[in-house]
Parts: C-alpha cells; structure tokens; sequence
C-alpha cells in the first residue's frame, strides 16, 4: 500500500557547485527574495546587481570549495539523508526533498508527492526557529507553488519547533556523545545565524526569543550553570544593527581571556554546510586560537543522524495530529 501521508522536507538551499557561475545564479536568487532582504526594491536591486553579484561570488565560490565534500554539496547530501532515513523509518510516509533556493526545487518535490497519489501533505522547514527569512519565505513560497495545480485534502505546515522535546533532547544528547569523546569544555558556545535588530523590535519576531529558549533548555538538560555557557549571533550581513553578540567577537574575545577550551554548537541549522562548517569550524577556530585560546571544537549539527532521525520521526508525527 502506498504512504498516504506526504513529507516535504525542505532546507534553504546551495549552489550547484563551488563556482562563482553557480554562486552567482544561487546568490541573485536567495539575496533577491524580499523577505530575505526587505529593503525597497528600487535601492536594493542595484546594489545586488552591480555591486554584490560582481564581487562576492568569486570569494563565495573558494569558500565553498573549501568544504565541498565528493558527493557534492553538504547541505544538500546531508538533507537527502535525512529524507532516505525517514522514508527507512516510516514506511506510511513519503519523504522528499525540496530546497527554498537552488535544487532541487520545491515545485519538483510536490510533483513527485502528486504522482504518488500523496493525499495529506505536512511541509517541515528545516529551520527550529521561526524567522521572516527563513520560516515565512519558504511558507509563501510553498504556498505559491500549491496554487498552480497540487491538491491535496490536507495540508499541516511545522511553522518551528525550537522547544519541542525530542530536538532538545537530540541536541544535549549529541553535545553529551561529543563531550564523552573530546572531554567536557570550559565554555559551550551557542551561535545561532543573525537577523537584522529591526526584524525583532519593530516587526515583533520571535526568533530572538525561540534561539534563548532553545540554548536554555538544551543547557538545562546538560545540567549547565549560567556562567558554563554563552549565546552569541553570527553571519551577520550588511551595514545595519543585527543580533547581537557577534560570534566573531565573542570568540576573539575569548580567546584574549586565555579560554583553554571551547566547544561551539549551531543549533538553528538542521544540516552543516558553509555557515557552520567555514565560518564557525575553520574561520572561528582561526579567530579564537590567533587571540589566545586554547582547544576548540566544533560539535557537529545534529544532520543525519540517528538522534535527529528519529526526533523528526516524533515532531512529524505530532504535527500530523493538527
């Protein structure tokens, strides 16, 4: 009997290959959706068309090579084995693939869930917390996409999951294995992706909120005094405030204090991929040891694993009941 029930499990996306062509096509995309940048169109459209798309993707490109594995991309092998292990996991459902930006696209994804007669759709945004750029844009864009002939009789949207027990419980157990082979550190660093401030005290986000709640329960599970643990913002692009503390800063200074040993986790992204595997693994680690610090460590994302397999597996099943 064939699954009636219908996963569209979606990620933000990559380029095709580590080239500034394939950066380039992947960058005009992302940074031109509105709600990733909301600037008026009028003065953001030359900004990214002569200034951006002429210079970044060339630098984008070569770091991206750095962390290009033979498969291809991290984030999207990484993705597609979290769809394979759920399908393994749960023969009443069908898992797909679906990117926000790039491939494969999420109009792809819904095509194959309607040839195999999927009546009951639940769309699962790899992104715990919830966030105009990440959650809303790809809702919008799902939705778009659904109008222009997919019909289904049910369709559940995971709008975040940023206090739901078992991805707690996947985090502190992931950073507990980590911690059973490299030994515990004198600080946990949670570093989630910024925002623009405004995003917060103007538009009344909650996803400053959902990223404290998130390090806070997975410090409470390890059992973490307030003074064993920081949170921190990285990625931050442009000239206007964003969350703050910078990670960047925050490791620099760290490493000027002499920190012997320091373990970093990105909790807001599902997969690894450039964010966390250059700009946290290898830039940050570069930043904290050149001020002064000690061991560092990146804890992996919770990716394909077990742990976050089965956690899915729970969250999944629970948005089904909506």
């Amino acid at each position: 009997m064939n699954p009636k029930t219908g996963i569209l499990l979606i990620n933000l996306g990559t380029p095709d290959a580590p080239t500034p062509e394939a950066v380039n096509r992947y960058l005009a995309e992302f940074l031109g959706d509105p709600w990733v940048v909301d600037y008026p169109r009028w003065l953001w459209k030359p900004i990214l068309n002569n200034i951006i798309l002429r210079t970044r993707p060339a630098r984008s490109a070569r770091l991206y090579a750095s962390i290009w594995g033979e498969a291809g991309s991290p984030l999207l092998t990484i993705t597609q084995s979290i769809a394979d292990k759920l399908n393994k996991r749960n023969s009443d459902l069908l898992t797909v693939v679906g990117m926000r930006y790039g491939n494969p696209p999420v109009r792809e994804a819904l095509e194959t869930l309607k040839q195999e007669g999927i009546r009951d759709l639940i769309v699962v945004p790899l992104f715990p917390q919830y966030s105009s750029s990440t959650t809303v844009s790809t809702i919008e864009h799902v939705r778009r996409e659904l109008e222009k002939g997919f019909h289904f009789q049910k369709v559940t949207i995971l709008e975040e999951y940023h206090d739901h027990r078992a991805y707690i419980q996947a985090l502190a157990t992931s950073i507990q294995q980590s911690w059973q082979q490299i030994g515990k550190p004198d600080k946990l660093l949670f570093s989630f992706h910024s925002i623009p401030k405004r995003y917060v005290t103007r538009k009344g986000e909650p996803y400053q909120d959902h990223c404290y709640v998130t390090a806070a329960l997975t410090a409470q599970q390890l059992g973490l005094a307030p003074h064993e643990y920081l949170i921190t913002f990285q990625s931050k692009f442009g000239p206007e405030p964003w969350l703050s503390p910078s990670t960047s800063d925050v490791l620099i200074e760290l490493g000027k204090a002499k920190t012997s040993s320091l373990h970093v986790v990105c909790p807001g992204f599902a997969a690894d991929c450039l964010e966390t595997l250059e700009e946290i693994a290898i830039e940050g680690k570069h930043e904290f040891q050149s001020a002064g610090g000690g061991q560092f460590d990146y804890i992996p994302a919770l990716n394909d694993s077990v742990l976050h397999v089965q956690a899915l597996g729970e969250i999944i099943r629970a948005a089904s009941k909506q």
